[in-house]
């Protein structure tokens, strides 16, 4: 795992952040985790994290994930990062890479769902490299299943809900106002409460 990791502890200074190193750790046979974080920090956004391994394959979102089949969410791949992760939340100090106030906005489990041509189940990690991957996630806000698909070569994706099942068609709420799932607070609460490290 450290090799895989390398950029993600490479932009960061441990001494100074709350995030979490990540440890050498492998997944034993749990279910696979999804964290959805906004993220307050030089421009407001969400970051989708799936487990896949031991790391969580991440992609900043900018409009946010939506429940609406009809919206189809840019989102821009990032380093991976430690399985650790799906549980940060706080403030990354000013200086720091992503500076800024992060909160669990919604987390769960995802059951992975692609298939190759012929309808056989294919591993989930590989459907990611070769760019197109589905799965249904089971969160506290998020269900359904979704489709992560490269659109571009520069790295470009889009996450969109699958057509039927419990499309509530809300879109995604304004993440100013949007409280986190594992402590109740919003961003402004965070940032008053934990910036006192900064």
């Amino acid at each position: 795992m450290s090799e895989r990791l390398g950029k993600y502890r490479g932009k960061r200074d441990f001494t100074r952040t709350g995030e979490p190193r990540g440890k050498n750790r492998t997944p034993g046979d749990e279910e696979h985790h999804f964290v959805v974080q906004i993220h307050d920090a030089s421009t407001l956004h969400f970051d989708f994290r799936l487990q896949v391994d031991d790391v969580l394959k991440s992609w900043s979102i900018p409009k946010g994930p939506s429940d609406d089949p009809q919206d189809k969410r840019l989102a821009l791949p990032t380093e991976d990062h430690p399985l650790e992760y799906e549980e940060f939340e706080g403030v990354i100090p000013a200086g720091e890479y992503g500076g800024g106030t992060v909160i669990v906005w919604d987390q769960g489990t995802y059951e992975p769902l692609s298939h190759d041509r012929k309808g056989r189940p294919v591993d989930f990690g590989e459907s990611i490299e070769h760019g197109h991957a589905t799965f249904r996630l089971s969160g506290s806000k998020l269900h359904g299943e979704y489709a992560l698909t490269r659109i571009r070569d520069d790295g470009a994706w889009l996450l969109v809900k699958a057509k039927g099942g419990r499309a509530r068609r809300h879109g995604t709420p304004d993440p100013r106002r949007a409280r986190s799932v594992t402590s109740g607070r919003t961003l402004a609460q965070v940032a008053a409460e934990d910036g006192g490290e900064e």
